[in-house]
């Protein structure tokens, strides 16, 4: 049991706690000395490193502590420090508050804020195994520190019946103006003219805390009460048992079912009359061999034209047009083989594992489809290769790499469960744990600049230079030394201020440039703290330190 962990009443036998039931009246959870410690220090850390700035070293820092307080107040023979998805995720916090330190993208910092949450749900239930279920244990488990902690927050000793009158009150009037806000939010979201006037009201209330406290805000008090809430949700762990049982009732592979059948040798006997008979194993085996044989054929004839036309010496012709091409095939392919997964899991789902004159046809049958699915992905892989390959790079092209990557894990993980029996849990473990080691990966590129490296050649007759110009500042120094080329291209795209994509003259996409490096320089040098800067800002600085805008032409 770990030191910082508030457990609930001991519930009868079979029962589960509600995941939210800790919120209709949360139990006080008192503090150590070394939590209070903490809570202290990170509160004021949490401050000094965001009030005002983004996301840079102030992410790496800031991680390093979370992870350095779960590890130390953990005891020494505590279960979590025997699981694997623990240490995983604990590297995983570390690797990507380092991206964010280096980059500053957004999938880092969504790599980071992930990682924290895994780690942190681990802790609380340590035998968890599913990534997701990881997630909501400790959102469940944060959402309910915050209230638990000033719950447990005493009146000082020795102060009078007003004292601790006011105390009571403003305890109990905390929740009321929790939910307030919230709905404040949302009328605000949905109503324009409500938004304006309470703007202008938390304008008047803010210069009125101005004038009474000079140094303190009103922004700057809801940020330290955000701080608040992340550092309790950090280090007090509220037990949230109900996705730590659910995940128990499942197991790595199937069980042959012997239950709901006329017989007393089952646990649950069923000898009620049936009108409609139950599909039995047999004709659920002709219905697989009949869908598993008629499909690969299918599939046969849609590969065999694939690999005839795109795999070997494609080259588009004149006004072909390979967005639709790659757009269109590329999704619906996508959808066929998720929905040909689908299919070997519905039939491989029980007994027909265990059926035993058909079986290994079944299971041959069924790895035929899987390879031709795999031989699909590889289809599409090639579409969006040669979309690269004409079109240049885009965010979305990297994304359907990453994704056939997690689909030709997918299809494996299908083989394991057709030939070793495995259950869907088994393959959703599987599966979740290549989601977050995908985001990992897309946590360590320096996509922006790639990018614009290989967009930049003269081979590419068309350059969207405004998606260049609207990625972050690490890309300006490639598009700098690469400027002559926009001289060169046939044509050059931009939105406009209406959204629509209209063509520029190289001109203008040179002005457009030289105003995206002024006006980044100058953001960089009015930053005068050091919390939100990155590694790629820095290097990009001095890079460009020495630049000056190309004269124009009269």
């Amino acid at each position: 049991m770990t030191p910082f962990t508030d457990y609930p009443e001991q519930l009868p036998f079979g029962t589960t706690q509600p995941v939210f039931a800790a919120f209709a009246k949360p139990a006080a959870t008192p503090l150590t000395a070394t939590q209070k410690l903490l809570l202290m220090l990170g509160v004021v850390l949490f401050d000094w490193l965001f009030w005002q700035e983004g996301g840079g070293v102030n992410v790496l820092l800031f991680t390093i502590f979370v992870v350095a307080a779960q590890v130390a107040l953990l005891p020494r023979h505590a279960a979590v420090r025997r699981s694997g998805c623990f240490w995983l995720t604990v590297g995983g916090s570390l690797l990507s508050g380092a991206m964010v330190a280096v980059y500053g993208s957004t999938a880092a910092g969504l790599a980071c804020v992930a990682s924290v949450l895994l780690m942190l749900g681990y802790v609380n239930q340590p035998h968890l195994k599913l990534v997701l279920y990881a997630l909501l244990t400790a959102a469940s488990s944060v959402a309910q520190a915050g209230p638990r902690v000033l719950r447990g927050v005493r009146a000082p000793r020795n102060t009078g019946a007003g004292m601790r009158r006011g105390w009571f009150y403003g305890r109990l009037f905390l929740v009321p103006l929790v939910i307030l806000g919230a709905f404040h939010f949302l009328f605000a979201v949905a109503n324009p003219v409500y938004r304006d006037l309470s703007s202008r009201a938390f304008e008047w209330l803010g210069e009125w805390l101005v004038r009474l406290l000079p140094d303190i805000s009103l922004g700057h008090l809801l940020f330290l009460a955000l701080g608040f809430v992340v550092m309790a949700g950090v280090l007090v762990a509220v037990p949230v048992h109900f996705y730590a049982d659910h995940e128990s009732r499942f197991g790595e592979f199937v069980r042959r079912q012997r239950d709901r059948v006329a017989s007393f040798g089952v646990r649950r006997p069923d000898f009620s009359w049936k009108t409609a008979g139950a599909l039995d194993l047999r004709k659920e085996f002709i219905a697989a061999v009949a869908v598993f044989g008629l499909v690969n054929l299918l599939l046969l004839v849609v590969n065999a034209i694939d690999v005839n036309w795109l795999w070997f010496g494609f080259v588009p012709e004149p006004g072909f047009d390979l967005a639709q091409f790659v757009h269109e095939g590329t999704y619906v392919l996508i959808l066929s083989i998720l929905l040909a997964m689908g299919i070997v899991l519905w039939f491989f789902r029980r007994n027909l594992n265990f059926y035993a004159p058909g079986l290994p046809w079944l299971r041959w049958g069924a790895t035929v489809w899987v390879l031709q699915n795999a031989v699909l992905a590889t289809s599409v892989g090639l579409r969006n290769y040669y979309y690269i390959l004409h079109s240049g790079l885009a965010y979305k092209r990297i994304g359907v790499c990453f994704f056939l990557l997690l689909t030709l894990f997918g299809l494996v993980t299908v083989l394991l469960k057709i030939w070793q029996r495995r259950s869907a849990y088994s393959l959703i473990r599987l599966n979740s744990l290549a989601v977050y080691a995908v985001l990992l990966l897309l946590a360590a590129g320096n996509w922006e600049s790639w990018i614009a490296r290989y967009n930049l050649q003269s081979r590419f007759r068309r350059m969207d230079i405004g998606f260049l110009l609207d990625m972050p500042g690490r890309a300006l120094p490639t598009l700098v030394a690469r400027r002559a080329l926009l001289d060169q291209a046939v044509e050059l795209s931009a939105e406009n201020e209406y959204g629509t994509t209209v063509t520029i003259s190289a001109a203008q996409a040179q002005q457009q440039l030289d105003a995206a490096v002024s006006q980044w320089l100058g953001h960089y040098r009015a930053q005068s703290d050091w919390q939100g800067r990155t590694y790629a800002d820095w290097q990009t600085h001095r890079a460009l330190r020495d630049w000056k805008p190309r004269p124009q032409a009269f």
